[in-house]
């Protein structure tokens, strides 16, 4: 099994794996071109996130600067939008349906490591570095029809249903159903939404 089939299977991997650290440099290197591509320049935008995310929708927007780890683990739907300044660690599936509305600062993670800092890192090398940290990954599925107010934290293994709102500088540390309204740190359902 490669490191990158243990990522996707939310195994321990190694992150610092040559295949996995040439994706993850392609991907630095075209989200740095569409940070710095103007704005109004809809033609390369377009080509630049064609070739980095696994798959988007019509009518996708993402307004600069947007980060990410992979890009290919990211899969949007139809007329999303994305606003300012977003992380996504795509280390696992990122999947976003159709309608999704995504403000500023928010924070997307798939990835996670070991509590324990021997698992993260093992033993140190005669020169006393260590390896890369050790990992795992768990996707995130976020529904049709969400938006995800500014600022919020998206943790791994959550799944959003769909037309569900998440509140400003909400920490989502668990699966959030259909047709809920949801805020706070951590993030819980706090009426439906209609």
């Amino acid at each position: 099994m490669t490191e990158r089939e243990k990522m996707l299977a939310g195994q321990l991997y190694d992150c610092g794996d040559s295949e996995l650290l040439t994706q993850w440099h392609k991907a630095k290197d075209l989200v740095r071109d569409y940070n710095q591509t103007d704005s109004a320049d809809s033609g390369k935008k377009e080509k630049i996130l064609n070739e980095l995310l696994g798959k988007k929708g019509r009518n996708l927007w993402i307004t600069a600067p947007f980060f990410v780890d992979y890009g290919n683990n990211i899969y949007f739907g139809n007329n999303c939008e994305v606003n300012m300044n977003c992380t996504f660690l795509d280390d696992n599936i990122i999947r976003i349906g159709d309608n999704a509305l995504i403000a500023p600062n928010v924070q997307i993670y798939t990835a996670f490591h070991p509590t324990n800092a021997f698992d993260r890192f093992g033993e140190p090398k005669e020169d006393g570095s260590f390896e890369f940290c050790k990992t795992q990954t768990a996707p995130v599925t976020i529904g049709d029809h969400v938006w995800i107010g500014g600022g919020a934290i998206i943790m791994p293994g959550v799944t959003i249903g769909n037309n569900v709102v998440i509140g400003a500088g909400s920490v989502v540390t668990r699966d959030i159903p259909d047709n809920t309204i949801a805020y706070g740190s951590p993030c819980r359902v706090m009426r439906e939404n209609k």
